[in-house]
């Protein structure tokens, strides 16, 4: 008897799980994890470009279905999950998994709240249904992780992993939400190969279209599971076929045992990285040392040069072209800048040491800001090298007018396993980013109820504060 598909042993443990349930540290994560993705989907607000994608999904119409942060009125549930999505990756605040570099929480946590209320689920089948749809996306985007180049192959071919993986995680999460069986979740996972998507340039030089990948792939996610409920059906070798997943993306570079190797008993969940930071990943050791420095008592004004060292395979995200990163025109672009990183530090902020605040268009251009930048060099650190992708270290080394070199390292993220930001953080980041837009006394009731969601019944009535936002922060 041949062995099951890989999409066959994926569904198999997605159902398991959904049926007999997940360690509680896998929980715990989850109920955080969802806490943080409602706390950004808020916060971003602030931006144009979700005043556009509501928009976008107002003109559209449908079924009043689920709740899409800030709209008075229910949408569909793919409409939600398209919203949500968009709303928690919009300022680059969002988990991420290392060594693959996937944000998975922003497209697996929408589209298992969308179809969760749409099912009229219970908090603990979202709860369930969220934690497999994150594995499964951290185990296909590891699946593309070459470890002898250090780096996630997607990206070598200038792919968005996040929303490849993380628009099948949100499949499988989206099925469990509906209840779907096994052959449910093969079937999702079939359909949404075919609409899974992304591409990262905008990283480099420009455009708002990453901010709509965690968003297309959540909705993705959530109609693929209801177009299999339809009964629409996919291959059973969607992953390893001749003309699979892993094919189309990876022409075929893959490590099967990613995804299968104890499926069910090991958990990659509780050790995804929290962003301290509303920024690229890769950015936030550079804030680090800028904030070190800074206590250390370097003024901007004292600086003469400044060398940021970093593995050089984050270098093209945050450091090239360099003249494009030492002059960001706008805060999201900012958020993709190792010059502004060491400036946003060194000039000091707020939130958890540098803040939403920090990075608006008016500091990206900041003279102040543009004449330390215009200082900085990023480039290649073998010590550095050797410990990414499983952190993003960085050693910033200034010399100062004076003519003293001070040097910072940071070869740990905060967030992660080595470096946890403590409940207390994690709550202050939640009330930081929903201050003045969400009452008090809704975003208590927010916090409390899902970081208590596996006990509710009702999961309309958890995110209904959610509804109704204040417009002006």
């Amino acid at each position: 008897m041949s062995e099951p598909t890989l999409g066959r042993q994926l569904a198999a443990f997605a159902v398991r799980a959904a049926r007999d349930g997940v360690p509680e540290p896998v929980a715990t994560s989850v109920r955080q994890r969802t806490l943080d993705i409602l706390g950004l989907a808020v916060a971003a607000h602030r931006l144009e470009t979700s005043s556009m994608i509501l928009g976008h999904v107002l003109d559209q119409g449908g079924h009043a279905q689920a709740i899409a942060v800030g709209l008075p009125d229910r949408v569909t549930a793919a409409q939600a999950a398209l919203v949500n999505g968009v709303l928690a990756h919009s300022l680059d605040y969002d988990d991420t998994h290392l060594p693959s570099v996937l944000h998975p929480s922003a497209c697996v946590v929408p589209a298992a709240l969308a179809a969760g209320e749409h099912a009229h689920a219970s908090g603990e089948t979202v709860v369930r249904a969220v934690a497999v749809g994150l594995e499964v996306a951290v185990r296909l985007g590891m699946a593309g992780y070459d470890e002898a180049l250090g780096n996630s192959v997607f990206f070598e071919h200038g792919q968005h992993a996040t929303s490849i993986t993380g628009a099948m995680g949100a499949a499988v999460a989206a099925s469990l939400a509906y209840g779907a069986d096994e052959d449910g979740v093969l079937h999702a996972l079939g359909l949404t190969a075919s609409m899974a998507s992304g591409i990262i340039e905008a990283n480099r030089t420009g455009g708002t279209v990453k901010r709509l990948h965690c968003g297309l792939a959540a909705q993705a996610g959530v109609t693929a599971a209801q177009l299999a409920r339809r009964g629409f059906t996919g291959p059973p070798t969607v992953l390893e076929g001749r003309f699979g997943f892993f094919e189309a993306w990876l022409h075929g570079q893959y490590d099967a045992g990613q995804v299968t190797d104890g499926l069910g008993e090991t958990w990659a969940v509780p050790g995804i990285f929290f962003k301290p930071y509303p920024a690229n990943h890769f950015t936030h050791a550079i804030v680090d040392a800028g904030l070190a420095l800074r206590a250390r008592g370097v003024r901007p004004e004292d600086v003469a040069s400044v060398r940021i060292g970093v593995a050089g395979a984050v270098i093209r995200t945050i450091g090239e072209p360099i003249e494009t990163k030492r002059t960001p025109v706008t805060g999201y672009q900012a958020q993709f800048s190792g010059p502004y990183a060491v400036a946003a530090g060194l000039f000091g902020g707020g939130g958890l040491g540098v803040g939403l605040e920090d990075y608006s268009d008016d500091l990206a251009q900041d003279p102040a800001r543009r004449a330390l930048m215009a200082t900085v060099e990023v480039a290649a650190d073998p010590r550095c090298d050797a410990i990414f992708p499983h952190q993003f270290p960085a050693i910033v080394t200034v010399v100062t007018t004076s003519g003293d070199e001070l040097v910072e390292e940071v070869l740990a993220n905060r967030g992660g396993p080595e470096r946890p930001l403590s409940d207390d953080e994690l709550a202050r980041k939640f009330t930081d980013n929903v201050a003045g837009r969400l009452a008090d006394a809704g975003a208590t009731a927010v916090r409390s109820d899902i970081l208590d969601l596996s006990h509710a019944t009702d999961l309309a009535d958890v995110l209904e504060p959610l509804r109704h936002l204040k417009e002006t922060p």
